[in-house]
């Protein structure tokens, strides 16, 4: 049993000044003025020094494990070792959910990735499933971002969803000339940077990725009626068209991730999508692809959810970037990394706010020299599982 107190608890509503809130069995037991908890003898009371309590971060898109597990092209570090120091990190971000976005991604002409191999997939998606049997930190989950032209690979996503190890999928396509890469020159400028090709070169990459096949519609919708049948939610990437919003949702689309300009952004939240930037976007000051600048789309509310996509320590400095910069309710930004992910998800009867019932994924976050926030605590299922103490 914990007594939070000394803290600014954000709710769903407001951020709560002189309030206290108690946690009892995995749970928020009660949330009550300052001095009407009475801790006994079995109570731990956590002073929170100022801080602000808020439910635990959850990133709904993020290829974090990628990198941590292939950190260079040849190297592939031991994958249990690599999630077990990966979910250290991510507490120390606030992430205690994570829906790991592994790529079921066919080859590519400019680099090479060994992680996104298929036997390499199953073993990083069979040991996520583990966690849920054994010691962990966070919650790890499985989302799965199916390239629609690697057909070889169809049979095993349907597997990955029989097998109850889907928890969020979304269809992707990078083929050059439209989605993040519509414009060409940036493409261009993105395979130079991984290796020096010649123009002529690039051009024949260009030509070979689009002219590979792709699922049908019909194989798409397949694969969503499964995910429906199973409650995975389902999600779109790079929308660039309305024409696409629109299909998009007919396959039973709920979350339109990095939307391309404003205008589609503004489109998919008109048609009741959920719309996820980058959090990072946020802290570069705009898209590394030369798409949608966050900042902007969230001036303009058409954008619901921060994800960390690549940078998980983004997450938590964008929510007070934003709300300083953009001159947004603090409780808002903090519902783009909490609430309205797990709504995306259908989580949120159990996660993503601070009330009474709900489970106790909580989070301590204290500003250092009035100004850089940091997590200086963390609770994951009603367990203290990391307390950080900055000293002078």
């Amino acid at each position: 049993m914990y007594l939070i107190t000394n803290g600014l608890i954000v709710t769903e509503e407001a951020i709560l000044e002189g309030f206290e809130l108690l946690v009892l069995g995995g749970r928020i037991e009660r949330i009550a003025r300052r001095g009407e908890i009475a801790p006994d003898e079995h109570t731990e009371v956590i002073d929170a020094a100022g801080g602000y309590v808020t439910p635990g971060f959850i990133d709904i898109h993020s290829d974090y494990i990628e990198h941590m597990t292939a950190p260079r092209p040849t190297s592939l570090i031991d994958f249990r070792l690599s999630l077990r120091e990966t979910e250290k990190e991510l507490i120390s971000h606030g992430i205690t959910m994570m829906y790991h976005s592994l790529s079921i991604f066919k080859s590519v002409d400019y680099k090479y990735r060994p992680i996104r191999e298929p036997e390499n997939v199953r073993k990083l998606v069979d040991l996520i499933e583990e966690t849920h049997s054994s010691k962990h930190l966070v919650r790890h989950r499985f989302h799965a971002r199916f390239e629609i032209d690697n057909l070889d690979e169809i049979d095993n996503l349907k597997s990955y969803i029989s097998e109850k190890k889907v928890h969020l999928i979304s269809f992707m396509d990078h083929t050059p000339g439209q989605g993040q890469y519509r414009d060409l020159e940036i493409y261009k400028k993105t395979i130079k940077g991984y290796n020096d090709f010649t123009d002529e070169g690039i051009d024949e990459i260009i030509a070979n990725h689009q002219s590979k096949p792709k699922m049908t519609e019909e194989g798409i919708r397949e694969i969503a009626r499964l995910a429906e049948e199973n409650q995975i939610a389902i999600a779109s990437h790079d929308d660039d068209s309305l024409e696409k919003l629109e299909l998009v949702q007919s396959f039973g689309t709920v979350i339109s991730e990095f939307p391309i300009t404003l205008e589609i952004a503004k489109k998919a939240k008109e048609l009741g999508l959920y719309t996820v930037g980058g959090a990072p976007n946020v802290i570069l000051g705009g898209s590394h692809s030369g798409n949608l600048s966050a900042e902007e789309a969230v001036r303009h509310d058409c954008i619901d959810i921060l994800c960390s996509d690549y940078y998980p320590a983004a997450m938590l400095h964008a929510v007070f970037y934003l709300a300083k910069q953009c001159g947004k309710d603090l409780t808002d930004m903090f519902k783009m990394v909490t609430l309205n992910p797990a709504k995306a998800v259908n989580i949120d009867a159990e996660y993503g706010s601070i009330r009474e019932g709900k489970k106790a994924d909580l989070l301590i976050i204290e500003k250092l020299d009035s100004e850089f926030p940091v997590i200086t605590t963390v609770f994951v299922d009603g367990k203290l599982i990391q307390k950080t103490n900055y000293r002078i």
